[in-house]
């Protein structure tokens, strides 16, 4: 339930309260883009509370169901800032698995899992990808030992975290064009190994939810560019209706 009346008049800061809560959900996947879309496109053009409510009625705020959208002048919103990364809360766990191997195949190694101290790679003509961007670590600093014959390794890491490359290539390599110290406080990630007609790739990708609330922030600039292009054109008419009168 909504702490003001529904019949109130709403305010361009509510609207944007609710626009927040919408990008945060399709962010973590429980909107889609059309829906996105639709309910910004509501949530701009609602003048009232009772508006506004249904569009998040059957959402989360703020990380947790049945706080009111609209909160009370001066109440502190819930939750983080925007793509902010905490990465003390994402160092400790129980490693989901120290090893992987891919012979004629491949492997994965992607989404929420633990990344131990000491993790061994092994591809024979075959390949893996490791992806840390959404990982815990099981230490502050983490070592991926690369073991690729005639077969390829690739390791994803999120903008911030620290990354060292020290692989020996034979006829293959090692791409260290990636390396950087992190962000301060950020776990650290070394990349070492052996590639034979073979190499060890590294890059930086920024995570999903990331990628997806960059995405909807998009669509929320183009859609006010267009209201703001409506707006002129109303007064453009409008105008031009004026001086038709005067003329007259």
């Amino acid at each position: 339930m909504m702490s003001e009346p529904p019949e109130l008049r709403a305010s361009d800061a509510d609207r944007e309260r609710v626009a927040e809560v919408l990008r945060e959900a399709v962010a973590e996947g429980r909107l889609t883009m059309e829906e996105f879309d639709e309910r910004l496109d509501a949530t701009y053009r609602a003048r009232t509370y009772a508006e506004l409510e249904p569009l998040t009625r059957d959402l989360p705020v703020g990380g947790a169901a049945g706080l009111p959208v609209v909160r009370a002048p001066g109440e502190p919103a819930v939750g983080g800032a925007a793509g902010e990364v905490s990465w003390p809360s994402r160092i400790g766990g129980t490693p989901s698995s120290r090893w992987a191997v891919g012979i004629l195949g491949g492997f994965q190694r992607r989404g929420r899992w633990v990344a131990p101290r000491r993790f061994t790679a092994v591809t024979v003509m075959g390949g893996g990808e490791i992806d840390l961007r959404e990982a815990r670590f099981e230490d502050r600093e983490i070592v991926i030992r690369c073991f690729a014959v005639m077969g390829g390794v690739n390791v994803v890491v999120p903008p911030g975290m620290g990354l060292d490359v020290r692989g020996f290539g034979l006829m293959g390599g090692f791409d260290q064009s990636k390396v950087d110290e992190g962000d301060p406080g950020a776990p650290k990630v070394v990349v070492t190994g052996f590639a034979f007609w073979g190499g060890v790739g590294t890059e930086r990708k920024l995570p999903r939810e990331e990628r997806r609330r960059l995405k909807a922030e998009r669509k929320q600039r183009e859609l006010e560019e267009k209201r703001e292009q409506g707006k002129k054109g109303d007064r453009d008419r409008l105008e031009k209706r004026e001086r038709r009168e005067l003329e007259d």
